[in-house]
């Protein structure tokens, strides 16, 4: 049948035609990309959400496992005092931090009695501490363990002396306990100087709260999702279903013949499979890796969900698109009818344009001119208004990619939804870069506060029996260090009480020491003032007649002027004066009160060394006046009996004399070795020690000794053993109470000039007022 048609007709139906199946094509080859597309998206987004649950859980164990590495550091030091002290200051450590870490489920410690008892000898026995808690109450216990040889799972500890994370296990350690939970315990090792094991600190935590972070894991419009958690055991230490808990997974839950899932995890990467177990509905299942601390043993986050979820989402894309297309095409063909060919080439340019734009290309020259008086003008008009929006946002992103943040984008409209995206960012960076801005200065001020601390410590240190000589350089270090002018150290004088005031001991100014002879009257002008009230006083605004800060420049009125009380809890000892041409921050003068109230602590030493040397001086000038008294009445003995008797009465106040300073004293001799040969009464009622139990014990016997002591203690004593006469305070701790010494030590000669003694005469400080006691006598 020859049907006849107009060419017009033809065209219109050639047109309808090849649209149609153009169309069919497109539609069909979008929607079968947009499926797959949709399906690779979900399983993005799964590894993308394992990845971020990883990450928060390793975060979790990363924080407990540094506070265990800190303790185990922190208490290395071990050999600085006896076992029980020791133990005992352990015990303090874990009571101020347990309570600050309310995830830890028990805070325990071993502690090998080979390493920290010298008299225990066998390689086997430990003393255990331990906090937990139990319904809410912290509770801890000591006790010792493995006294008759160690179990093998503590014995894999010992051997292997490094950070490890216990296998999964139902509450092991749960004597007197009311619960039991399933958990791990996060262990580091207490290394000895050479390495070797002294112990270890372990921190047991449940998995309670794992198991609520996989209760928050939601995958949006993947809902039948299910996450899990599995120990570097292979076990699930959190799943959804508690009966799994502590249960190996399977070797093999694929339908790969060759495949082993344990092989795979003991590789430590991210990965993913497709999970078919018979009777089970096919699971794509994704997993990301914990790394614990230092133990070379991850544990792994797996999230599995329905592979026909996943699909479903991409299934309804795809039928969404078939009937859009379908639709499309009946429209498509009542719009052709109506069409002429002179769409056509503005279409192609539009099309070019739009492919360039999917490509990712984005220029002016790509802007249309298209004058039709129609919708496709109006597209044209759309499509460059788009390539003017996209140039603004790709040009403002990469300023921001500059760190150009100030950069300003003015938005197309209200509904600029990558515009307004992309302000979110810049903004977002702005926090970003003004808190890493400001968490720098702090650590700035913070290191800075610790290093002044410690050099200043050092000039407390090394100029503790010189008092002119240590103001001097600490005013000259304190100027520098705060980078002011000029200041001084003005100390009380209090030997008489019915003139109390300050003298001006060290003056330092731009290089150069000035020397005053400067009195201060307490409550005269603001460094009086700041004498009798105790407290700070800081100005920026200083009367003009003041202080003149003198250069090469000129003399100038200071900005800033900052006075600090030096005291020691409520005693005055002294005042520090600093003025600046700039002025001081807060953490400035926290600083500054810190060093002055470690200057009265020094200061406060060395006025009762010094009062304690004069005494001892003059006990000796005494006694070598009664021995030259005694040779002499012995070369005159039958002349001079009225001398002899005389000499006699001397001698029996001499030995009055020598008694009520063995009374008023406490006095201990050392042999070379460091040990006790004689030690007085008065010491000894003290205490409530027996001679015997003394004598013959080392020098650091019943000693609480600080770390810089405890650096300088070889030094001290090869100074004694030199010939030099050292000073120093300890403290002493007996039946549960602290005695404060301020202490002498003198090398005592024999005839020949050899060292044969040492004798340490010490006056208690913590009751005893030693200052207003000399001044008496």
């Amino acid at each position: 049948m020859n049907i006849q048609m107009k060419l017009k007709q033809k065209i219109q139906l050639l047109l309808i035609f090849i649209s149609a199946i153009i169309y069919l094509v497109a539609i069909g080859y979008i929607s079968i990309n947009a499926r797959q597309t949709a399906y690779k998206d979900n399983k993005k987004l799964v590894d993308t959400q394992v990845s971020n649950f990883a990450g928060q859980i390793q975060g979790q164990m990363n924080r407990n496992m540094a506070v265990a590495r800190t303790l185990a550091l922190s208490l290395s030091n071990y050999q600085v005092m006896p076992k029980d002290q020791w133990l005992d200051f352990v015990n303090q450590v874990y009571e101020e931090v347990f309570p600050e870490y309310r995830d830890f489920y028990n805070l325990w410690d071993s502690w090998e009695l080979n390493v920290i008892d010298s008299s225990y000898s066998k390689p086997y026995g430990r003393i255990v501490n331990e906090h937990f808690r139990d319904q809410g109450i912290v509770k801890s216990k000591r006790t010792k363990s493995s006294m008759d040889g160690d179990n093998k799972l503590y014995q894999q500890i010992k051997e292997s002396n490094k950070e490890m994370v216990f296998p999964l296990y139902f509450d092991l350690f749960s004597e007197g306990k009311s619960e039991r939970k399933l958990m791990t315990s996060l262990l580091v090792p207490i290394r000895q100087d050479d390495g070797g094991y002294a112990g270890v600190i372990g921190i047991d935590i449940t998995m309670d709260r794992f198991q609520e972070i996989l209760g928050n894991v939601q995958i949006r419009g993947l809902e039948k999702s299910r996450a899990f958690l599995l120990s570097h055991q292979w076990k699930y230490a959190a799943h959804p279903d508690t009966s799994n808990l502590n249960e190996k997974i399977a070797v093999n839950p694929t339908a790969r013949k060759d495949f082993n899932l344990h092989d795979k995890l003991a590789k430590g990467n991210s990965f993913s499979i497709i999970q078919k177990r018979e009777g089970h509905r096919k699971q794509y299942v994704s997993y990301a890796p914990v790394r614990i601390g230092r133990t070379g043993t991850p544990w792994y986050l797996g999230i599995a969900v329905p592979v026909d979820q996943i699909m479903a989402q991409a299934d309804q894309h795809f039928m969404i698109s078939l009937i859009v297309g379908i639709v499309g095409l009946l429209i498509l063909s009542g719009v052709i009818y109506y069409i002429t060919r002179s769409i056509t080439h503005p279409i192609e340019r539009v099309t070019r344009v739009l492919k360039q734009m999917a490509r990712g290309r984005i220029s002016q020259d790509m802007k249309l001119n298209i004058q039709t008086g129609d919708e496709i003008e109006e597209m044209a008009l759309a499509l460059n208004t788009s390539i003017d929006g996209l140039n603004k946002k790709n040009q403002f992103a990469s300023h921001l990619g500059h760190g150009e943040l100030d950069y300003n984008y003015q938005m197309i409209s209200d509904e600029d939804q990558l515009g307004q995206s992309l302000l979110e960012m810049r903004d977002s960076l702005k926090k970003a870069r003004e808190e890493e801005e400001k968490r720098r200065k702090e650590e700035q001020k913070r290191q800075w506060t610790n290093e002044g601390l410690t050099q200043f410590a050092d000039i407390l240190r090394q100029n503790n029996d010189e008092l002119n000589k240590l103001t001097d350089e600490l005013i000259k270090k304190l100027v520098h260090y705060l980078e002011a002018n000029q200041g001084g150290i003005f100390l009380m004088e209090d030997q008489d009480e019915n003139d109390q005031h300050l003298e001006l001991y060290s003056a330092f100014a731009f290089d150069r020491k000035k020397h005053h002879q400067k009195r201060i009257d307490l409550g005269d002008g603001l460094v009086g003032t700041c004498a009798i009230e105790k407290e700070t006083i800081y100005l920026e605004e200083i009367p003009q007649d003041y202080i003149e800060i003198t250069s090469g420049l000129g003399d100038a009125n200071p900005d800033s002027l900052l006075i600090v009380p030096i005291k020691m809890e409520d005693t005055l000892y002294g005042v520090l004066e600093i003025a600046s041409f700039h002025t001081f921050e807060q953490y400035q003068i926290d600083f500054v009160e810190r060093v002055a109230e470690n200057i009265a602590s020094s200061i406060s030493s060395i006025k009762v060394n010094m009062r304690t040397q004069k005494l001892l001086e003059q006990s000796e000038q005494q006694a070598q006046e009664l021995s030259s008294q005694e040779e002499e009445m012995r070369q005159n003995m039958e002349e001079l009996k009225t001398t002899q008797e005389e000499a006699a009465r001397q001698k029996s106040n001499m030995e009055g004399l020598v008694n009520a300073f063995q009374n008023a004293h406490y006095i201990v001799e050392y042999d070379t070795d460091e040990k006790i040969i004689e030690i007085n009464d008065h010491y000894l009622n003290l205490l409530g020690l027996n001679r015997e139990e003394v004598l013959g014990t080392h020098h650091s016997y019943k000693m609480k000794t600080t770390s810089e002591q405890q650096e300088g203690y070889k030094k001290f004593w090869d100074d004694l053993r030199a010939g030099k006469v050292k000073k120093m305070t300890n403290v002493v701790e007996h039946n549960g109470k602290e005695f404060v010494f301020a202490e002498t030590y003198t090398p005592i000669k024999d005839q020949e000039g050899n060292i044969q003694k040492i004798m340490k005469i010490a006056i208690e400080a913590s009751e005893f007022d030693l200052e207003k006691y000399i001044c008496q006598q």
